[in-house]
């Protein structure tokens, strides 16, 4: 299982069109929030991304992007952005691959995980929440590590 302080792994994620994405590819330049939910169009997912629609902008100044990841279809995350209206990227996780990698645990076995992740610049992890009924809990925590994260960046630049 993936923790705070381990690196990154490199697993394959895919666009809405079906293009292939290394998650590293997504690193570097701002601190990724990745979170990964269960399902598009459900009751505490729908949440969960409308939470993260609203503090978008605070994310964005605060000098992180944020990515939501599924294994629902490039064609259902279109639909789910497009209602809801989500500023952000959605990619998908076919066949559970990049879920396994980081260690999201199913709920009751069945049920995809809710885990979020902030990665640094740097690729390593450095917070993991995972709640499957805590929702938008998942958004406050990654912002207010995301604002330490980067003040602690600005104060030791030259």
């Amino acid at each position: 299982m993936a923790t705070t302080g381990d690196a990154v792994p490199d697993v394959t994620l895919f666009r809405d069109d079906g293009a292939p994405v290394q998650l590293k590819a997504l690193l570097g330049a701002r601190t990724l929030v990745l979170y990964f939910y269960p399902k598009d169009e459900t009751p505490g997912c729908t949440a969960e991304a409308c939470t993260f629609r609203d503090a978008y902008e605070d994310f964005v100044a605060s000098g992180a992007d944020v990515v939501g990841v599924s294994s629902d279809s490039g064609t259902s995350h279109q639909a789910f952005k497009a209602h809801h209206r989500l500023p952000f990227t959605l990619l998908s996780d076919q066949g559970g691959a990049a879920a396994r990698a980081l260690g999201v645990k199913r709920t009751l076995g069945i049920l995809p995980g809710r885990t979020t992740f902030v990665i640094g610049r740097d690729g390593v992890i450095r917070h993991r929440f995972d709640s499957q009924l805590q929702a938008k809990k998942h958004v406050a925590e990654a912002l207010g590590l995301v604002k330490s994260l980067e003040a602690g960046a600005a104060v030791s630049s030259p």
